[in-house]
């Protein structure tokens, strides 16, 4: 799919996604040598948006598995349709059924829900698994993971060992709420995003809002680089930063000032204690961001 790294880098700038080659590295030998890829970094700095991305350049279908707090393999895997498993013992009742039977009967693919995880392996076609914000979900589940990440196969108590049809390329993401196993880190290849530099960011404002103008873009970049170092509960994301300077074109503005920020500053920030602590030091922040 992807001829070299540049090519890579071609496709996902195509999209308005931009990558720093190391990233695309990292990107490109997982997708080739077929290894699930854990990407970590703060909340905001485009770590979904590369597998969807991967998924949209590649022609794949992106299946989504949201990881949360309780998440099981029942959610996650497979689920037995019991309903349809009930239907069908009791249509078959009249007559004498062994369990044994019974139990190779209703215990088969006619029955079985797949789950995004399953879907994935049992998918004719190849496509991009992202398992997102794993950090969210318990030790136990990551433990589960660990037979898909290393043998791309899933093992069910009640029906046998399912391997991949295809091989997915499996995305992990994680805002680092908490430590992964060593297990789980050897089987993938990592990659670290940060937010993307103060001009690597302003191209992508210009990507996305091409009439912006070029005083304001800079004006807009240098003080949301300012607000990531203000120890905020949570700093403005790539997205919310976008949204931000299109809310600004929207109301005809060419510059900073403190009673535009004010009254716009909701779009950046979405803890009342980050709003406080950034409107006590506006007047600072602006002078030392706007230039």
């Amino acid at each position: 799919m992807f001829q070299s790294i540049d090519h890579l880098i071609s496709l996902l700038e195509e999209t308005g996604y931009f990558l720093e080659r190391d990233s695309a590295t990292v990107v490109y030998l997982a997708w080739q040598m077929k290894k699930p890829l854990l990407v970590e970094g703060p909340a905001g700095v485009g770590k979904t948006e590369l597998a969807k991305t991967l998924a949209q350049v590649s022609g794949r279908d992106l299946i989504r598995l949201q990881c949360y707090e309780g998440l099981d393999e029942t959610k996650a895997l497979y689920e037995w349709d019991y309903q349809k498993q009930l239907l069908w013992i009791q249509a078959h009742m009249q007559g004498e059924l062994e369990w044994s039977e019974a139990k190779s009967a209703i215990y088969n693919e006619e029955f079985l829900l797949a789950r995004p995880l399953l879907k994935a392996l049992l998918s004719p076609q190849e496509t991009v698994l992202l398992i997102d914000e794993l950090d969210k979900s318990e030790e136990e589940f990551e433990s589960f993971l660990l037979e898909t990440l290393s043998e791309y196969q899933v093992t069910i108590p009640e029906y046998g060992t399912v391997t991949a049809t295809t091989i997915p390329f499996i995305i992990i993401t994680s805002n680092n709420a908490r430590e992964f196993s060593e297990a789980l880190r050897r089987r993938c290849f990592h990659l670290y995003l940060d937010f993307p530099p103060p001009e690597r960011e302003l191209t992508i404002l210009k990507r996305r809002l091409p009439f912006l103008e070029e005083q304001l873009g800079r004006e807009v970049i240098n003080f949301v680089q300012l607000l990531r170092k203000q120890n905020l509960k949570k700093s403005p994301s790539v997205a919310e930063t976008l949204e931000w300077a299109e809310a600004l074109v929207s109301l005809n503005a060419r510059a900073l000032g403190k009673d535009l920020v004010q009254s716009t500053m909701a779009l950046l920030l979405k803890y009342r204690e980050d709003f406080q602590k950034v409107a006590a030091k506006l007047d600072q922040l602006l002078a030392s961001g706007v230039r």
